[in-house]
């Protein structure tokens, strides 16, 4: 069964535009877990432009399903954050300073030996770990060296041909899947994921484990409800 994580980031950069609490972060995310959640993800960075770091504390004191925290860990105050909440999986991120969005992976031959101490870290108090890669069979043979338990696929490439040439698309998360497979990591996926591409991706992805969505998602939820659109994801993974 692949698993859905909600990242509930522009919930809180909605929020955030405003000042005071409207919408409650901690509410929406208890919300996304009545309807169907099976995860709660959160990617705070450092000018906390959306996820603050008191709301990790607050969503890890409070939710039931899996917290996933996704970002930098050379970023100190970040290690620090996911050591203190201890939550159910961290996902290393290489994102590099004032960046929008994530939009690359880790280059997991460069930077083994900073990625095996991460998570050897991590992993000693309890943490699963999950690199956030490209779709590179190489990038992801090479990360299990590194002691990780999970790599997560970053799939903006296949969600921008999907429209045009899927089969194409498809073709190198595909492979990179089955050489997960076959080194032993298990297999996380995330960005750009929607409810058009979605399905195709989980028939032709072996193993895929869990999905992280939430640009796409929280926008279908502007005109479906936030119940009818986690029931919808759900519904392409099942």
């Amino acid at each position: 069964m692949t698993k859905l994580s909600v990242n509930i980031n522009k919930i809180a950069t909605l929020r955030n535009s405003r000042g005071g609490n409207n919408p409650d972060v901690l509410q929406a995310a208890l919300a996304c877990e009545r309807f169907g959640a099976q995860g709660i993800t959160v990617h705070p960075r450092p000018d906390e432009r959306h996820i603050r770091y008191s709301d990790v504390y607050d969503l890890k004191a409070n939710i039931k399903t899996e917290l996933n925290i996704e970002g930098n860990s050379r970023e100190e105050k970040f290690v620090r954050l996911v050591l203190d909440t201890l939550p159910a999986q961290v996902t290393l991120v290489p994102d590099d300073p004032g960046q929008i969005t994530s939009n690359h992976g880790w280059d997991t031959i460069r930077h083994q030996s900073y990625l095996r101490d991460m998570c050897a870290l991590f992993k000693g108090e309890g943490i699963r770990v999950s690199i956030f890669v490209d779709p590179d069979p190489e990038m992801v043979a090479a990360a299990a060296d590194t002691g990780t338990d999970r790599v997560e696929l970053y799939t903006e490439a296949y969600a921008k041909e999907y429209v045009s040439q899927p089969e194409h698309a498809i073709a190198l998360y595909t492979e990179s899947a089955k050489v997960a497979q076959q080194v032993g990591l298990g297999l996380n996926a995330g960005h750009d994921l929607d409810l058009h591409n979605l399905r195709y991706f989980k028939q032709h992805v072996p193993g895929l484990l869990e999905v992280s969505i939430g640009h796409a998602l929280i926008s279908d939820a502007l005109y479906l409800g936030l119940e009818e659109t986690i029931k919808r994801y759900r519904a392409q993974l099942d």
